[in-house]
């Protein structure tokens, strides 16, 4: 018997936990970033750690959700969902650290990927848990838009 609390609040920390540890590891990444020249619609700095708090949260609980199931497709999901995290991790070296733009930008792609496999891998245990990766698509849409971009006009 799977503890629902127990299991929302490992996978909360840890999708938490990765994102903490990437902004940290890039604390000085967003004054550099700031002052790039930026593709419209380019948010203020303050809106990243908000979303990516918020994603990171519902990425979290939609994980919680597909181990505490009965599902033996589970252990795939959670593969997939580890995967990708490791991806969202990666891409801030790529494109603050090593300002590998381009490649940050095929990254992200790559990883945009990994995320819908992750999307139809919940929705076959929990369409709730699918759902709630939505917002994390979108936002890596325009942020693939925004790497683009910023890479584009920094060339």
């Amino acid at each position: 018997m799977c503890n629902k609390k127990v299991a929302g609040l490992f996978f909360v920390l840890l999708s938490l936990g990765v994102g903490a540890l990437s902004g940290f590891l890039n604390m000085g990444a967003m004054s550099q970033y700031q002052a790039l020249n930026q593709p419209p619609l380019s948010p203020p700095s303050w809106v990243f750690p908000v979303v990516w708090t918020i994603l990171y949260i519902l990425m979290g609980i939609g994980a919680a959700i597909v181990y505490c199931s009965d599902d033996s497709k589970k252990k795939e999901a959670l593969k997939t969902f580890f995967i990708q995290l490791a991806f969202n991790f990666c891409w801030s070296f790529f494109f603050f650290t090593f300002e590998w733009r381009f490649f940050a930008f095929v990254w992200l792609i790559v990883l945009l990927l990994l995320v819908l496999a992750m999307v139809k891998d919940f929705w076959e245990i929990s369409p709730l848990a699918a759902k709630l990766q939505i917002p994390y698509v979108i936002w890596l849409c325009f942020a693939a838009f925004l790497n683009f971009g910023t890479w584009w006009l920094n060339r």
